[in-house]
């Protein structure tokens, strides 16, 4: 009695007395540590937004006012940057949710454990080399005398070179393991008799498609496109490699943040991506799809 007395006054002892004592240590450290580096930072962004330079010393003057984002609204040129990198997001997304559903498919149904194995590796494996690497490997692709100039030309075809095709090409092969590593683990929780009862009541393979595993793989869409969409809206390295002469909001915000910048609006252009991922999360909790994961 005496011994187990001293056990529960044990900290271990306590700790399992209270476990929402142990859950508060358990994610006490990881969440100061959001607050203060994460949400802090975004708050003196949106604050900074509000702010202005001063035209003549350049200076940031702590007066509140609205004119950054009037002038977001009233130029055309940042509308149009706006929606170009809005629609390059969803090309992103929409392009590595194509590629990567057979892909996932073929790891989670067809591929035996050894070549999932083998095939998760593969897939991780971009990840493990340098983003500038990648980037400027694919300027080398699209370049004048690249190889896809060599496998068009037979063809009449010329290479699309540096601009907006060049941008969601390199951006898709950026973020494609983003997208078919959700989409492996949505399938892999797919059971196999499920399937197989869908083709014994006589649903063909593009019925089972389209009633079985896409609404069941709905989730892990999401979850992947989170992540291609939030990546590509704040990207801005890879179109100053293959955009051309084109911009995007990452550029917008890289160019007025400099020491001969204007710091305040490069806040105010930053939140627009913000906003948006705010808003497309919204989105995605109405349908339920995030509840699934």
């Amino acid at each position: 009695m005496e011994q187990g007395a001293a056990g529960r006054s044990t900290p271990g002892g306590t700790l399992h007395r209270h476990p929402r004592l142990r859950l508060g240590l358990l994610l006490g450290p990881p969440m100061l540590w959001l607050g203060v580096a994460y949400l802090t930072a975004l708050g003196a962004l949106f604050l900074t937004a509000f702010w202005t330079t001063n035209s003549f010393t350049g200076d940031i003057e702590k007066v509140w006012n609205l004119d950054n984002f009037r002038q977001l609204w009233e130029i055309g040129v940042y509308k149009t940057v706006a929606f170009r990198t809005l629609a390059i997001a969803v090309s992103v997304t929409v392009v590595d949710a194509v590629i990567a559903f057979p892909i996932a498919l073929f790891m989670a149904k067809i591929a035996s454990r050894r070549w999932q194995r083998i095939l998760v590796i593969a897939v991780l494996m971009p990840l493990w080399a340098s983003y500038l690497v990648k980037a400027y490997a694919w300027r080398a692709m699209f370049s004048a005398t690249g190889p896809v100039h060599w496998l068009l030309d037979p063809f009449g075809i010329s290479s699309p070179g540096y601009g907006l095709t060049a941008t969601v090409v390199t951006l898709a092969y950026l973020w494609l393991p983003y997208m078919i590593l959700p989409m492996y683990a949505g399938l892999e929780r797919v059971p196999n008799s499920l399937l197989e009862a869908s083709a014994d009541l006589g649903a063909r393979p593009g019925t089972t498609l389209r009633r079985v595993i896409l609404p069941i793989l709905t989730p892990a869409v999401f979850a992947g496109s989170i992540f291609t969409f939030s990546l590509t809206l704040g990207d801005y390295i890879t179109v100053k490699i293959v955009g051309g002469a084109n911009q995007m909001l990452g550029n917008v915000v890289y160019d007025n943040s400099g020491a001969a910048g204007n710091l305040p609006f490069a806040a105010a252009v930053a939140t627009i991506p913000v906003v948006i991922m705010l808003v497309y999360l919204a989105v995605v909790r109405r349908t339920g799809a995030l509840d699934e994961l």
